[in-house]
């Protein structure tokens, strides 16, 4: 889906992209940069060893909302709609499985930027982080 979404935006999504992005989707939990560069210097696919060049990909696959960066713990996760622009959601972080859930709730998003508008606040991104225990760790 995200090589037709990258010819549909005229974007090029290099080897490096690519390899990247499948090591942080493989991954199922949220992957940090410095974990990203060990596995493709332990060849785990195709990709420089440079970490500017896995930053740079990593720019890019936030910049086009491809991957999101969980700020709270300085990891990256895969986007699960990938084919929209970039955007907000909200996560569910848990503190003891390292797991992340995508809410594709715009209600949530929209509510926040009403608010912060309604207070004279003009917002330019958000971040939304959730932390506690998922329905597996608290059960």
């Amino acid at each position: 889906m995200v090589e037709r979404v990258c010819r549909e935006r005229g974007l090029r999504l290099t080897p490096i992209r690519a390899n990247v992005l499948r090591l942080i989707a493989e991954a199922g939990k949220p992957v940090k940069a410095y974990e990203l560069l060990d596995w493709v210097r332990e060849g785990k696919g195709v990709g420089a060893d440079a970490p500017p060049t896995v930053y740079r990909a990593l720019d890019f696959l936030m910049a086009n909302g491809f991957v999101h960066k969980l700020s709270s713990v300085n990891s990256f996760v895969a986007c699960h709609h990938p084919s929209s622009n970039q955007h907000s959601v909200p996560f569910l972080i848990c503190d003891r499985c390292h797991s992340a859930v995508e809410l594709e709730d715009r209600d949530i998003v929209r509510q926040l930027e009403n608010r912060a508008r309604e207070l004279g606040f003009k917002p330019q991104a958000q971040t939304l982080e959730v932390h506690g225990l998922c329905a597996d760790c608290a059960g």
